[in-house]
């Protein structure tokens, strides 16, 4: 691969939007990787092998698709504006190793998908994500069970800090309980704006989220214990005993959750920001039966 081919040398990224007079779609995100530096990171990241069959959200004009088309077996790249599918079909018109797909990911089949192209054998997941839509995206590869090896993306820098945050600290949120209970979320690099055509106001980071083979709580009724964790950050300042008795679908008083509080070992003045995935699993286990 020579660096000076490569559509994310900035020269060429220049050329590509030039030539076809593209504008940019503020309500898609987009912003385009001109950093071949991180670019390697992201293949490395997420250990990308020529038996991998890769997922990519979001192509753009090609830039780290060309990246995975070097390295992986196949390329599946879901890019939702139909402006941008000519100009795929030509940057990358050298490689047999691509399926295109014009489509929105969040209506997409995903497990499908994956089907016809991997015969339902895990994927790798690769995005340089808009940040509008990142949780979303996430959590609905992780919610429908799509059979995944790891997920490697571009995400805001502090939306990859709440992913990977621990009890207690200021990122501390929904996010990161609802991201460690499906993996395991490492951040890679932290990518300034001058690394992006056009610059976004925000830095940014690379975070990859191993998937694990064992979810590591098991409550007796995940619905339930994410209904609780909801409840626990919608009003940060309140106590859980405030927060639970306020979100009547839980089905418990205040005097009720003082309890089961007791009975857990834990404070009847507790935030939800101090607890534990293992400590909402049993909480929910507990609202449950309560409730029974």
């Amino acid at each position: 691969m020579n660096p000076e081919n490569m559509i994310a040398n900035p020269k060429n990224t220049i050329a590509v939007l030039k030539k076809y007079d593209f504008v940019f779609q503020k309500r898609f995100g987009q912003n385009f990787l001109i950093d071949q530096h991180v670019l390697n990171k992201i293949i490395n990241a997420a250990a990308i092998t020529k038996e991998d069959t890769v997922l990519e959200i979001g192509p753009g004009i090609g830039s780290m698709t060309q990246y995975l088309l070097e390295n992986a077996g196949h390329v599946i790249a879901v890019e939702i504006d139909k402006a941008l599918i000519p100009i795929l079909s030509d940057t990358l018109k050298d490689y047999d190793n691509l399926t295109l797909i014009n489509e929105d990911i969040l209506k997409l089949d995903i497990n499908r998908i994956v089907k016809e192209h991997n015969g339902g054998k895990p994927i790798k997941v690769v995005a340089n994500l808009p940040y509008y839509i990142t949780t979303p995206i996430i959590m609905g590869l992780f919610e429908s069970n799509v059979p995944i090896d790891n997920i490697t993306v571009m995400v805001q820098k502090e939306v990859a800090l709440r992913m990977q945050a621990a009890p207690g600290t200021k990122d501390y949120g929904a996010l990161s309980l609802a991201v460690q209970f499906y993996s395991d979320p490492y951040i890679v690099a932290n990518v300034p704006p001058n690394c992006f055509m056009p610059r976004p106001n925000v830095g940014s980071a690379v975070i990859r989220l191993s998937r694990l083979e064992e979810k590591p709580v098991k409550p007796v009724d995940e619905k339930l214990m994410f209904t609780l964790i909801r409840a626990a950050f919608n009003w940060r300042r309140k106590t859980l005993v405030n927060c639970v008795s306020s979100t009547p679908e839980l089905g418990v008083g205040k005097d009720d959750m003082v309890r089961i509080l007791e009975e857990a070992g834990l404070s009847a003045t507790i935030r939800g920001e101090a607890l534990s995935l293992a400590q909402y699993a049993l909480l929910s286990d507990k609202i449950l039966e309560h409730r029974q």
